[in-house]
């Protein structure tokens, strides 16, 4: 069975299927058709809800995608849908939520299908600022949500015009409290429908145990990629083991060894440290799906997946990152490139699951790059992406990453582009001369996104790039959504 709270009603399910989503469930089962389904993947918005968290006796809400997060992961969480906006809480406001009301008066609205998604995104922004955060912040709250008839300048201005009014609190408290007092203190939170199950092991004892027992279920964190094969492919897994919940999977330690991030961890957790660690980064973060998205997904289940273009894979693999994998047989760590075996296969034994990520302290001479092209600059796919990490002594190359997605099979490095840099000037035509060994390093398949031909020269065309924007002293442009500026010249950090 599991636990938790729709708006202000405590529910407890035991038979449902595994793979059923928030969205169908409240659809369906609940007849609450305010959460509209759009894409049932993740890009319109229109499913858009509120998940609350208990962390630590303070309930915190984020913007999630109903049609992609699975009814199992709702275990002791509060679910908030568009009914509850109002729902005759606010007379001062004519019973609209000032986000509702906002919208109305600066006509954020016209068919009306995207807003209930928007005015999701709303809330939360509004629920964890007590003032006007501003336009990027506010852009980067809907970046998750579409809206085609309207315009976005009028949705902008309802976000500001919102936190103009006084402020209204929701009185969820006592609801709050009922759900804390009564969750079920069973082991492993379950549900069951005929021959299909799914589990949400609480620790990484019970995890490994459950994987041991059924070595071909499948793992599932925020689900962000897994549910498409659910909702677009109509796939129905017997046996699902969530990691979503197991606390040793979950966090982001920095030390002087490096930092650790659990393989549980969503992006949006950890994405601002790292950030601050390695700021060269943050673009390639802040065009990895959406606000929501982030809020779900997480490294472990995006190198589970083992895509080969998947964003944080090259980051990771030319950062020198090593991965953690457990089972009741204990824990081994591998260097991440070495993870990767062919297409869809990895080292990851029947009875392992990733449990975290480990990452060595930025080296003081490091020079970083990242660059990912995409036919959408947000919320897109690689059609390659590029990450360059290079040591040097202001003259010359000492050591050489260069890691890619979207050029084979898996994510790899290129060692013969890498040799030609080592030991070679910190100079343009090094960088020209390395550039062509690309073509031999990688032999790129033409599909959808781009030709094999495309894959090479724009690979090319991203390392000599790299030079001008780390040691060509060219002025790297601003992230046209998020007003970051980054430095000009590559950034010296100190050891952690």
């Amino acid at each position: 069975m599991i636990q938790f709270l729709l708006n202000q009603d405590l529910i407890e399910l035991e038979a449902v299927a595994p793979s059923l989503s928030i969205l169908d469930w409240l659809r369906t089962n609940k007849g609450k058709t305010g959460t509209k389904e759009g894409c049932a993947s993740g890009d319109c918005g229109a499913c858009t809800v509120l998940i609350g968290e208990n962390k630590q006796g303070n309930w915190q809400y984020k913007s999630i995608n109903a049609c992609l997060m699975l009814v199992g992961n709702l275990h002791g969480k509060h679910l908030v849908t568009i009914e509850a906006v109002s729902q005759n809480a606010f007379p001062e406001f004519d019973d609209l939520h000032p986000v509702q009301k906002a919208m109305v008066e600066c006509h954020g609205s016209q068919c009306g299908f995207c807003t209930p998604g928007i005015i999701m995104s709303m809330l939360a922004l509004y629920l964890n600022h007590t003032s006007y955060p501003g336009k990027s912040t506010a852009i980067h709250a809907l970046g998750g949500n579409l809206c085609r008839c309207t315009g976005y300048n009028p949705i902008l201005k309802a976000v500001e015009k919102c936190f103009d009014y006084p402020r209204a609190n929701f009185n969820w408290q006592a609801e709050l409290t009922l759900l804390t007092t009564k969750l079920a203190e069973n082991a492993i939170p379950n549900l069951t429908n005929q021959n299909c199950h799914f589990y949400l092991p609480q620790n990484l004892a019970d995890l490994v145990k459950l994987k041991a027992q059924m070595p071909t279920a499948q793992l599932v964190a925020g689900a962000t990629d897994l549910s498409l094969a659910f909702t677009q492919q109509l796939k129905t897994p017997q046996q699902l083991i969530s990691v979503s919940q197991c606390q040793p999977l979950i966090g982001y330690q920095q030390n002087q060894d490096g930092m650790f991030i659990g393989a549980a961890t969503p992006y949006a957790e950890f994405i601002k440290q790292f950030c601050q660690i390695y700021p060269e980064s943050t673009e390639l973060f802040n065009r990895l799906g959406s606000t929501q998205i982030r809020n779900s997904g997480t490294l472990g289940g995006s190198i589970g997946n083992a895509s080969p273009i998947g964003d944080p894979a090259p980051l990771l693999i030319a950062l020198n990152a090593k991965i953690e994998l457990a089972s009741e047989r204990g824990k081994r760590v591998i260097a991440l490139e070495d993870y990767f075996i062919a297409y869809k296969t990895t080292q990851l034994k029947p009875d392992e699951v990733i449990s975290g990520f480990y990452l060595p302290p930025r080296p003081l001479n490091l020079t970083l790059a990242c660059h990912k092209i995409s036919k959408r600059i947000e919320d897109d796919i690689s059609t390659v992406c590029l990450v360059m990490a290079l040591t040097t002594d202001n003259q010359h190359i000492i050591t050489a990453n260069i890691a890619f997605g979207g050029m084979t099979a898996i994510p790899a490095r290129a060692k013969q582009t890498e040799a030609a840099l080592i030991k070679q000037p910190t100079e343009l035509a090094t960088f020209k001369a390395a550039a062509k060994q690309i073509s031999q390093d990688f032999s790129p398949l033409s599909d959808v996104r781009a030709s094999a031909e495309y894959r090479v020269k724009v690979s090319e065309n991203l390392l000599i790039r790299s030079w001008h924007q780390t040691f060509g002293q060219i002025e790297i442009q601003k992230n046209h959504s998020d007003n970051i500026q980054l430095p000009a010249t590559r950034v010296q950090h100190a050891a952690l």
